[in-house]
């Protein structure tokens, strides 16, 4: 990695160099998509159509590499220094592991996490005859079964599921633009990934109808072997600079629903001297009057 450690001797290299810079924004997760020694046509087709969906942030690697990642990782974090990627996709195929993948994830171009899966069943992009979502298109993301919720190995799949094809952080969302959804259900030990086209149809108000119709690719997949970062090593990645963390506000709260609630802390007033309204019942009596001026008022004598 030495190529790496130089320092720049053009502009060109000096501005690469920044962009790989840490930041406290950091660009959209890229994904680098590798092919094993032995790869069967299934892995291949498994690849490019997830390839398809993950474009442009993601980098297909064409040749076949011989590497094992369980048992041997510095293949891998070279190729993610290289192509600038934190998340990987490694499809291999043998008689012990038949149509096999490992998806995974990087920190500081190491390995943190790493499940591998089987496939049982794959209907790619090309079989269903159906429109496709364009290029970039953002996924709608929906876990269904009670393992994503309970079992270990099960909430880092979803954590890792979602930071592959989340795409990038946007500040709004337009009805037109949630056109695509990618449906995951664990049921019986198995993982079903199916993905759907949203189309929005008249319903006589303002609000449209909702149609799904199902647009490709679809796996059928099973869990193998796991390597899942150590608690201390995963809450160091979750670690937020300090930039990024909201500034406290003295005497300001909000509560469940959003509302903001401030305290204005003033000097004792006098009451006494608060001027109201002026009203027939806010009027002061005579006998008050009277009252305040230390006794009765005497009587003015009629002029002659």
């Amino acid at each position: 990695f030495n190529l790496f450690c130089r320092k720049p001797k053009t502009k060109r290299a000096k501005r690469f160099l920044e962009k790989r810079e840490p930041k406290l924004n950091e660009n959209t997760k890229n994904a680098m998509l590798i092919k094993g020694g032995n790869a069967n046509l299934t892995v291949t087709g498994v690849l490019k159509d997830i390839y398809a969906v993950k474009k442009p942030f993601a980098v297909l690697y064409k040749r076949k590499n011989i590497t094992r990642p369980f048992e041997d990782q510095t293949s891998l974090e070279f190729f993610s220094r290289k192509s600038d990627c934190s998340l990987f996709l490694f499809g291999s195929h043998n008689k012990k592991r038949p149509n096999n993948l490992i998806i995974g994830r990087m920190f500081d171009y190491h390995v943190l996490d790493m499940i591998e899966l089987g496939i049982e069943k794959f209907v790619s992009l090309k079989e269903i005859k159906s429109s496709k979502c364009p290029e970039g298109t953002k996924p709608m993301l929906i876990f269904a079964g009670d393992m994503f919720d309970v079992n270990e190995e099960y909430k880092r799949l979803k954590s890792l599921l979602i930071d592959f094809f989340r795409g990038p952080t946007v500040p709004s969302i337009r009805l037109a633009g949630l056109e695509y959804v990618l449906h995951f259900t664990a049921v019986d030990g198995k993982i079903y990934m199916r993905s759907y086209k949203v189309l929005l149809k008249k319903s006589g108000c303002k609000i449209p109808r909702i149609d799904l119709e199902e647009m490709g690719p679809s796996l059928d997949l099973v869990m193998r072997r796991t390597h899942l970062a150590s608690d201390d090593l995963y809450k160091l990645s979750l670690k937020q600079p300090k930039g990024l963390k909201p500034k406290k506000k003295k005497n300001i709260s909000r509560d469940v629903f959003g509302t903001t609630y401030g305290q204005i802390h003033m000097q004792k007033q006098d009451l006494s001297k608060l001027h109201t309204r002026k009203m027939k019942g806010l009027r002061k009596r005579r006998a008050e009057k009277s009252a305040e001026d230390g006794g009765a008022t005497p009587k003015m004598p009629k002029s002659a």
